[in-house]
């Protein structure tokens, strides 16, 4: 049962840090959360009112609190566990939809600070951005991707005035990606009937929810950064890569599995897509649009939970590359790419500090948003200090702890 609680002016809710997972709604009197300012190394303070939420996104996302909540005047709460906000508020479209739009904007906010450290490139407009994914794919000779990119770009705008040169684009990449067409349906022709994955929701599985089915295959194009957004996806087989055109080439961000979704952002708060996703895999996957979410997420309250909680993961993941990239320090910088990994996919004996990631030194120097040159330098000094060995597409980290160790001091350092 959720629970009232009194705090007196003064009185510590919870601390940056803590790994309390309650839930909180604020029912009289005056608090103020105090978080730190990545970017900046300060703190930021922001009033909670009475009706507002708080502690929700550490406590869906089950993570260690980001702020630090002190009452300003005596104040009384209203405390619950995750299972009782879902108990009590899944079915309540008002504040799911309210949640899920907040969380989208702080997720977006994360990713414009991201590009503003990697000096993304200004771009004048939507069109010039999908070109640039376009003439990324091209550059990388992902015909496919680039095909597709191409064909959304002229059917989203026949009038541009850059036809002629994406239809040049088309004109080379197109037989070549026909090619890899055929190689492509060839392998993969015996895995066809692929099956639901473990992560995808049984409700989902559903005959009722066949019509809503899509298929892809590697390199295909789902969603181009840029272009409008008017549905999101559910992946059930497969895996879905996520990329970003960043000052002309596409960075990797991620890789989507079964039971999770992607496109959700656009259409909440009705912005351009702000990644491109591709079959990295065949792919199958249920394509939802935009008329029918609210009715999808209120119909569905265990929906409206796994969106809530992915949108809680997204965020911390996103703010914690956040945090690698304010690093001046080349070195540290590149070892808490390490840490963020190590972070993320947690051993299951800590005891063991020795790791194995699956990343070359080009996916570091993405990572790390640092150029190639650099990086490689950095990762030559690191191996030579036996911090790091380094094979065909996997980094060995023989102690963990001796990379905490350089970033710790080498950020010690600087703030002193």
């Amino acid at each position: 049962m959720p629970k009232a609680m009194v705090y007196k002016k003064g009185a510590l809710i919870y601390f940056e840090g803590d790994t309390d997972e309650r839930i909180f709604i604020l029912q009289k009197g005056l608090l103020v959360a105090s978080m730190s300012d990545i970017e900046a190394d300060s703190k930021i303070n922001e009033s909670i009112r009475p009706g507002e939420f708080f502690g929700t996104k550490s406590a869906l996302g089950h993570f260690p609190r980001e702020e630090t909540v002190t009452a300003v005047s005596d104040s009384v709460c209203i405390a619950m566990s995750v299972a009782e906000f879902e108990q009590n508020f899944s079915s309540n479209k008002q504040v799911i939809m309210r949640m899920m739009r907040v969380f989208s904007g702080q997720l977006r906010q994360v990713h414009y600070k991201t590009e503003s450290i990697l000096q993304k490139s200004p771009l004048i407009n939507q069109q010039a951005g999908m070109l640039s994914v376009a003439q990324a794919f091209y550059q990388d000779e992902k015909w496919r991707s680039c095909c597709d990119v191409c064909t959304k770009f002229l059917k989203l705008y026949p009038q541009t005035p850059n036809k002629a040169t994406v239809e040049k684009i088309l004109r080379v990449a197109l037989p070549r990606a026909q090619r890899e067409d055929a190689q492509v349906a060839a392998k993969h022709a015996a895995s066809s009937a692929a099956t639901l994955g473990q992560g995808t929701l049984k409700a989902f599985s559903l005959p009722a929810f066949s019509r809503f089915s899509k298929k892809y295959m590697p390199g295909q194009v789902i969603i181009s950064e840029f272009e409008p957004g008017d549905c999101f996806y559910l992946i059930q087989t497969g895996d879905v890569q996520l990329v970003k055109c960043i000052n002309g080439t596409n960075k990797n961000l991620d890789i989507l599995k079964p039971g999770e979704f992607f496109g959700e952002m656009a259409i909440l708060d009705n912005s351009p897509r702000s990644a491109t996703c591709l079959a990295k895999t065949p792919v199958e996957c249920l394509e939802f649009n935009k008329a029918n979410f609210e009715v999808l997420i209120m119909g569905n309250p265990q929906l409206a939970m796994v969106l809530l909680k992915l949108f809680c993961k997204r965020i911390y993941d996103q703010k914690r590359r956040l945090k690698t990239l304010c690093i001046k320090d080349m070195q540290a910088r590149i070892c808490d790419v390490f840490l963020m990994f190590d972070e993320l996919n947690p051993m299951t004996n800590p005891q063991d500090h020795a790791r194995r990631f699956s990343l070359s030194e080009q996916d570091v120097a993405h990572w790390a948003g640092l150029p190639a040159e650099q990086t490689r330098e950095e990762i030559g000094k690191l191996v030579k200090q036996h911090k790091l060995e380094v094979f065909d597409g996997v980094i060995i980290v023989p102690d963990i702890v001796d990379l905490r160790r350089i970033v710790d001091t080498r950020t010690a350092v600087r703030e002193r």
